[in-house]
């Protein structure tokens, strides 16, 4: 039988066009084997608006991954989805990941094997009311209605804390919800809750809606001072600072409150190349990140300070923190 030129051509291109199916095919599975899952936390609060934005600069500047920024609780949440192996990266205050690498508090059920990737910036914890309901200080707070936050946050891990340190007791002296930072202001909107405790950025999206609300007059419980007690029983997490007047629509005065820091970790399987290659991108492109949330621009060299994050650093981290100076 006679074998035409055309007809070897035209196998040719065929097993061509095959071929090249295939390697599309490997090339997509490639990609997917690179998407990088960031827990954030609820929509009315700071971690997911910046959590989009560490995505969007880490799928912007490093070949071949593809990072999505995740609506979760909070930090309780992020740390057991990394727990999981269902997310790569989190973010996380402090006082939370600590209890996750010692397994406590609500990691009763195993450690958390954790790394520091970055120092990010401090939480600052709220403790939100409006006029009308009585409440000018913790104390005030007996016999409210009072959310403590959502279930998976660890707003409810240090507002627990700072009710103890108050001197009361959060099941008896008080009604107390789970509700999230959104969800808490529309329910204070709604009378139906006094306060709420949300640790967080300034300013929160959220808690700005609230102040900004026509009718409503927005107050924050003054509490610095029961730091030293929190700090006393649970290692030095906690710092005293303030919520400047102006941060917020209505909030004519400084508010005393605790904060702690939060950073962003992962767990122990990140390659020492993969996470250099991270923390270099987030603070060599903080701009990008300011950009949609000013409170970016804490992602500097001088906050990476081990003071500040009680989980070691990753040796990435170390090896790029060393290169540019930071001891």
């Amino acid at each position: 039988m006679q074998i035409r030129l055309k007809d070897i051509r035209k196998t040719a291109t065929a097993l061509a066009a095959i071929l090249a199916a295939g390697l599309m095919l490997t090339g997509s599975a490639d990609a997917q084997e690179k998407t990088m899952s960031i827990g954030t936390g609820g929509t009315g609060g700071v971690y997911y608006p910046l959590g989009g934005a560490v995505a969007n600069v880490l799928t912007k500047n490093l070949p071949g991954v593809q990072a999505t920024a995740e609506v979760t609780g909070g930090s309780v949440d992020n740390l057991k989805l990394i727990a999981t192996g269902k997310n790569e990266l989190g973010f996380t205050m402090a006082d939370a990941a600590l209890d996750a690498l010692d397994g406590k508090g609500k990691f009763t059920s195993g450690k958390v094997p954790l790394q520091t990737l970055l120092v990010v910036y401090p939480n600052r914890m709220h403790v939100v009311t409006v006029e009308g309901t009585g409440i000018t200080k913790m104390s005030d707070l007996k016999g409210k209605r009072v959310s403590t936050g959502s279930p998976g946050s660890a707003t409810e891990v240090m507002a627990f804390r700072v009710i103890e340190a108050a001197g009361l007791d959060k099941d008896k002296d008080m009604t107390r919800e789970r509700l999230g930072v959104a969800e808490s202001v529309n329910a204070i909107k709604d009378k139906k809750i006094d306060a709420f405790f949300w640790v967080g950025g300034i300013p929160t999206a959220a808690v700005t809606d609230l102040g900004a609300t026509p009718g409503l007059k927005l107050k924050l419980i003054d509490h610095g001072d029961v730091v030293d007690k929190m700090n006393a029983k649970y290692g030095k997490l906690y710092t005293a600072a303030t919520i400047p007047a102006g941060s917020y629509p209505g909030l004519d005065k400084d508010s005393s409150i605790a904060e702690v820091w939060n950073i962003i970790v992962t767990g122990n399987k990140m390659t020492d190349d993969e996470a250099y290659k991270i923390v270099k991108t987030l603070v060599e492109k903080k701009a990008d990140l300011v950009a949609v949330h000013k409170e970016a621009n804490s992602f500097t060299l001088a906050n990476q300070v081990q003071a500040r994050s009680p989980i070691p650093f990753h040796p990435g981290a170390l090896k790029y923190f060393k290169e540019q100076g930071v001891k």
